[in-house]
């Protein structure tokens, strides 16, 4: 199919709730992508932080092609062999934490949002409200949307759920000012991903698990952009030594197959007794095979240290573009260029025109660039991004 052909068909089929580029792709390889014209590109937005070890991967394509060989679904009715593998694994990774599978990161969120006011209810004599940050973003579902502190989002959607206060990211105080005895739990994202890859403090987070602990209060962290790796630590709550009552994950778990995951501190995890939460597809054979295998990979090509090098180098190298910029900011390979014009959405756009090889980065309104690579990829396909960045800002 052309180009046009997919659009012609998307215009006819599809709902129009996506402002797409206008590009479709139709293979990709490691680092790279390419469209129904043939023409190459260099991918640094990966599905929006999901092919963690970028396109096709050859161990998780074997694992997959393996696993859909033999069975891909029976439902949670039964015992799974691959699910338990991959609970005890992450259990083993994050200290004993337990696992419930689902199917994207706003599953995760509801899951944890939940189980927090069953927890409120049940354990912690009727606490429900819900502290969240300003600028967040946890997903489109109900539960995900009542706690994205950015109005844009709810807008046509109201009333969403009510006992949720919005405070400042990265004030911790103002945090502690809002809890109150009805507060059951503080949902926050450790680097705000959506809003523009905003970093807090590094005593944030610290202070914050300090205040929960205190107060009485769960710290659930929403890690599906963070999490697996992204930030240079399988988790990026081990970057500040704490460990939240329960954190969720997605994205890139199991490597660009849909997968969501809750992970929940054992003696909370009791509260999720038969029938009070549930996923048709979550678990299923295959999005395991996917994780098991990304977790294997992510071991023997000692994957978060490339994640820590190559974070390094392209902050250093963005920090040396000839740009009107106000600020590199990141932690491993999730990191934001902010722009002192508005010129984030024309940049862009030159980079996926350039030739001969275009350049896939994320537009964050008129300000940002969000940079969000292959967890595998090289100095030189960096060296060839930057490149291709800068020919495009020059033309802007």
């Amino acid at each position: 199919m052309t180009l046009e052909e997919v659009q012609r068909l998307a215009q006819e089929a599809l709902t129009p709730n996506y402002s797409r580029l206008p590009v479709a792709f139709v293979r990709g390889y490691g680092t790279r992508l390419w469209d129904t014209e043939g023409k190459e590109y260099l991918d640094f937005l990966t599905g929006i932080a999901v092919c963690g070890l970028g396109h096709c991967h050859p161990k998780l394509t074997a694992a997959i092609q393996h696993q859909a060989s033999m069975l891909w679904h029976t439902s949670n009715l039964f015992h799974n062999p691959l699910q338990a593998k991959l609970a005890k694994r992450l259990s083993d990774l994050t200290g004993g934490y337990k696992c419930f599978f689902c199917n994207s990161g706003a599953e995760a969120n509801e899951a944890a949002l939940k189980l927090a006011r069953k927890i409120g209810n049940e354990k912690l004599g009727g606490k429900w409200e819900i502290i969240a940050a300003i600028d967040s973003f946890h997903g489109r579902t109900y539960g995900a949307l009542s706690v994205t502190g950015q109005p844009k989002y709810h807008h046509g959607f109201e009333p969403l759920l009510p006992g949720v206060k919005f405070v400042p990211f990265g004030d911790a105080e103002a945090v502690e000012e809002a809890i109150t005895d009805k507060t059951c739990a503080v949902i926050l994202e450790p680097i705000q991903g959506e809003s523009g890859v905003r970093v807090p403090p590094d005593d944030y987070l610290p202070r914050v698990a300090e205040i929960c602990r205190e107060r009485g209060v769960l710290l659930i962290l929403d890690e599906v952009q963070t999490g697996m790796g992204r930030t240079g630590k399988l988790f990026a709550f081990q970057h500040y030594a704490i460990q939240p009552d329960i954190f969720t994950l997605a994205k890139s778990i199991a490597g660009g197959f849909p997968m969501g995951a809750m992970l929940v501190k054992p003696e909370w995890a009791e509260v999720l007794q038969p029938g009070t939460h549930a996923s048709t597809f979550g678990g299923n054979y295959l999005a395991c095979a996917a994780a098991l295998a990304f977790l294997d990979v992510m071991e023997e090509e000692k994957v978060l240290e490339n994640v820590q090098q190559m974070g390094s180098y392209l902050m250093a190298k963005l920090k040396q573009l000839d740009a009107p910029i106000k600020e590199v900011r990141g932690k491993g390979l999730m990191v934001a260029v902010e722009f002192t014009e508005p010129i984030a959405p024309k940049v862009r756009d030159a980079c996926l025109k350039a030739e001969p090889i275009g350049l896939v980065v994320n537009a964050i309104g008129d300000y940002i660039l969000r940079f969000l690579p292959p967890l595998t990829v090289t100095a030189e396909e960096i060296d060839q991004a930057i490149e291709i960045l800068q020919r495009a800002i020059a033309a802007v």
